[in-house]
């Protein structure tokens, strides 16, 4: 059984042209330019967590519609970020796919969005 780390690693890291870099808190990355992160106790929260970048409006939604799965992360949550816990045991993996999948679209560059399934 694959850990929560692996399976967000093999989703975000499937994208075209992705870079990861970091040990505890890993970065994504395309053409140098970051769409996520996934961060495990964050300044000391004890927490699992991925942030991503999110369309304008989305991260207000999210958060209204289901507070405790979704939050505004420090720092990123300014810029409409939106982030996800990973620690609840009822990740709902097909929402994350398309969570990160437009994270990707809003920052990768059109000829790489291209190659994307629809």
């Amino acid at each position: 059984m694959a850990t929560v780390r692996e399976r967000v690693l093999a989703i975000l890291g499937g994208f075209p042209e992705v870079a990861v870099d970091g040990d505890q808190h890993l970065r994504f990355q395309v053409r140098g330019r970051t769409f996520a992160y996934h961060l495990v106790d964050h300044h000391g929260d004890r927490r699992e967590a991925l942030h991503l970048k999110a369309a304008p409006g989305a991260q207000a939604a999210l958060v209204a519609e289901d507070p405790a799965r979704f939050f505004v992360p420090p720092y990123l949550g300014a810029r409409g970020w939106v982030g996800l816990h990973l620690d609840t045991g009822d990740v709902d993996w097909r929402e994350l796919t398309d969570l990160a999948t437009d994270a990707y679209r809003l920052t990768a560059p059109e000829r790489l969005i291209a190659t994307l399934p629809p």
